[in-house]
């Protein structure tokens, strides 16, 4: 089968890899298609665990092969499979931190070398844990696969929104509005909050507001606290979500954001990535700031409602797709990417 490995620090390369065995409890699944995530990126381009490995983790397809044990599922089943499932019975998961859980830290889904998620390639081993721990989703008829692969990313976004918590009414600002922030934007308008975004391309502040924003930003051009203040009727925005990396969205963040108001840190994945904050912001005006990392496996349910009854529109957010041969070309956007550009899929060429 193809497969995209990772060779080094910026080296990936498409290469021809037995498909994997599908042992007892396993399934083992044709991909159809895989989104391109910062996380698998970021381990491209920093080197963050050894090579080789075979990334990709929002993914579905088909189930090719059931393992003795995994009856639940069958040969022909459209689904869409978390990398990442919960042990439910550790510290961490009594405090429903599971994203901290060492049993989620182990990844369960593989194409070949240490399971690294698997998603670019033609077919990945599910592990028993996975399985039976509620991590593979069946796709309906109604909803296309390609959608299917937004569950993982939608999930990460659904766990951050219900972390920053806004009530009914409450202005919040989403730092960054490429597919991460237009997720963002769109359950907030769900949950009942008033959304402004920060974003410096044309294109994505156009759909920010298609998606249900009320404001949209030019940080490059416009002072964005000044106008999220006005935008709020009060002394800034109740909470402010930071999707993109870096000082200078937190510092919007945190500048745009009310006393009291909390502040979600969401794409800083990386340690030993600092950045600095004003200690009075946080104390002496009692600003929080929080993060939110990763899927909720509580959540997995609702977000597959969300997607599949149509609530959620997804259609319009997948805008880049990529031969699995493709992949370097597929990376180089999802890391610049292009006014017009939204989310990168690799497919295989496969699909049911």
């Amino acid at each position: 089968m193809r497969a995209v490995v990772y060779r080094g620090i910026g080296d990936v390369r498409v290469e021809d890899l037995p498909v994997p065995e599908c042992g007892d409890g396993e399934l083992l699944v044709r991909i159809a298609a895989c989104g391109v995530c910062w996380t698998d990126l970021k381990k491209v381009d920093h080197g963050t665990v050894p090579p080789p490995r075979v990334f990709g983790h929002e993914m579905a397809g088909v189930v090719e092969r059931v393992g003795a044990g995994a009856e639940r599922f069958a040969a022909g089943e459209r689904v869409q499979v978390y990398h990442h499932i919960p042990c439910r019975a550790c510290p961490l998961c009594e405090r429903r931190l599971y994203a901290q859980c060492p049993g989620y830290k182990q990844t369960g889904v593989g194409a070949g070398y240490e399971p690294s998620g698997g998603g670019f390639a033609e077919y990945v081993r599910v592990a028993p844990w996975i399985v039976s721990g509620g991590g593979v989703t069946r796709v309906p008829d109604s909803a296309t696969l390609e959608a299917a692969s937004l569950l993982e990313p939608i999930n990460t976004c659904l766990k951050c929104v219900r972390i920053a918590a806004p009530r009914e009414g409450d202005a919040v600002l989403v730092v960054g509005a490429g597919a991460i922030g237009q997720i963002l934007i769109r359950l907030l308008v769900l949950e009942g909050a008033r959304v402004a975004v920060s974003e410096p391309l044309a294109d994505r502040r156009k759909r920010a507001l298609e998606g249900g924003a009320e404001l949209a930003v030019d940080p490059f051009a416009d002072d964005v606290s000044a106008a999220v203040t006005a935008w709020a009727g009060r002394a800034g925005c109740d909470a402010a979500i930071v999707a993109v990396p870096g000082q200078a969205p937190l510092d919007t963040a945190v500048s745009a954001s009310r006393p009291g108001g909390r502040i979600v840190l969401f794409a800083h994945t990386k340690l030993d990535d600092p950045v600095t904050l004003d200690a009075g912001q946080i104390c002496y005006l009692e600003k929080d700031v929080v993060g939110a990392y990763s899927a909720d496996a509580d959540l997995n349910d609702e977000v597959a409602e969300l997607v599949f009854s149509g609530r959620l529109r997804t259609d319009d957010l997948i805008t880049d797709r990529f031969d699995l041969a493709d992949a370097a070309r597929a990376f180089d956007l999802a890391r610049s990417p292009s006014d017009g550009s939204l989310k990168v899929l690799l497919t295989t060429g496969f699909d049911a």
